[in-house]
């Protein structure tokens, strides 16, 4: 019966029924009916396509929200929140949402190369930004010279991520992956992919309100924007990351779950981040101008998630890691304010 709240939400937005603080509640509290979903339809669709598979499909859908997000923060000029969602999404996935599923997940193994893969498209895309911030530091972080500057770089991103998700997604199929003999199938997959694409429309429609009330949220909470984006809103966005991810952890489906929050983290990083500097250019040219605390809050969460999944195995110790650094970064994020 949630799942009204998502449909409510828009209908507040569009009729302009109820203030933006009303709205930003709603449509936040939307997301979590609409995270279950994609978490059920992905769980089942990987019963079909395996659990490397499964994630990646997940990390599409459930990444939906983060890219409406930024191409509607660009649309509005609000390059700040764009940039700080993009990193808080990424830093979120592999602190926030990967440490509650180590924590309150059963014990299990993971994919090794899988991991591997998807931490190393995060570090690489941090090297590349890393690249087109330094200039940044002084200056205007938005003059076109930035954006101009970060445009090649991004497209070369962009490459090498969907050639290296083109190589994942062959290696998923030749390992032939099957769920678990004593787990009986649940939807078809055709009504699990359905019920997918379905979620992720209604998920983009409520995330347009979410953005549109940001601003009156954040002057509400006497928060700054740059806050209320690289935290408030990169868990709203992350939503279905975090329910799925953590529901899956707790039947057992520990390597899906993992799967999940690294290959969400990877498309974020090396897909979407590039992908928007490149779209940016048919509205309003993005710079990749990311400032010290968000380089170091990306270096942080890709060397301790790969410390914590070493050996193979997850752990509560390594969850409770993991929180304990997002609870860290939060600190330094409140403390950064705006530029």
């Amino acid at each position: 019966m949630l799942l009204v709240l998502g449909p409510v939400a828009v209908a507040l937005d569009w009729l302009g029924a109820a203030g933006k603080l009303t709205i930003f509640l709603v449509a936040a509290a939307a997301l979590i009916p609409l995270a279950w979903v994609i978490g059920e339809a992905t769980d089942n669709a990987s019963y079909y396509t395996g659990p490397g598979i499964g994630g990646f499909l997940n990390a599409t859908f459930g990444n939906a929200p983060e890219l409406i997000i930024a191409i509607v923060a660009v649309s509005d000029g609000l390059t700040e929140v764009v940039r700080a969602s993009l990193v808080g999404s990424v830093v979120g996935n592999l602190l926030l949402v990967l440490g509650f599923t180590l924590l309150l997940g059963q014990r299990g193994t993971i994919d090794r190369w899988s991991a591997a893969i998807s931490l190393g498209m995060v570090a690489l895309a941090t090297l590349f930004v890393f690249v087109t911030s330094v200039p940044s530091f002084h200056g205007d972080p938005d003059r076109r010279s930035l954006a101009e500057f970060s445009l090649p770089i991004a497209v070369v991103l962009l490459l090498v991520r969907v050639s290296v998700m083109r190589y994942a997604l062959r290696r998923q199929r030749a390992l032939r992956e099957t769920s678990d003999p004593t787990r009986e199938a649940g939807w078809p997959l055709r009504v699990a992919l359905a019920m997918l694409g379905a979620a992720t429309v209604v998920t983009a429609f409520v995330t347009n309100s979410l953005v549109g009330s940001l601003q009156t949220f954040a002057s509400s909470a006497h928060l700054s924007e740059f806050l209320v984006a690289v935290v408030i809103v990169a868990i709203v966005g992350n939503a279905t990351e975090h329910g799925s991810a953590v529901l899956l952890a707790r039947r057992g489906r520990v390597r899906l779950a993992t799967e999940i929050s690294l290959a969400s983290s990877a498309q974020v990083a090396a897909l979407l981040i590039p992908l928007v500097a490149v779209a940016s250019w048919t509205i309003e040219p993005l710079a990749l101008s990311f400032r010290p605390v968000e380089l170091g809050a990306l270096a942080v969460a890709t060397a301790l998630p790969a410390l914590v999944l070493a050996h193979g195995r997850t752990t509560r110790l390594g969850g409770s890691i993991l929180l304990s650094a997002y609870a860290g970064l939060v600190v330094a994020f409140y403390y950064s304010g705006n530029r």
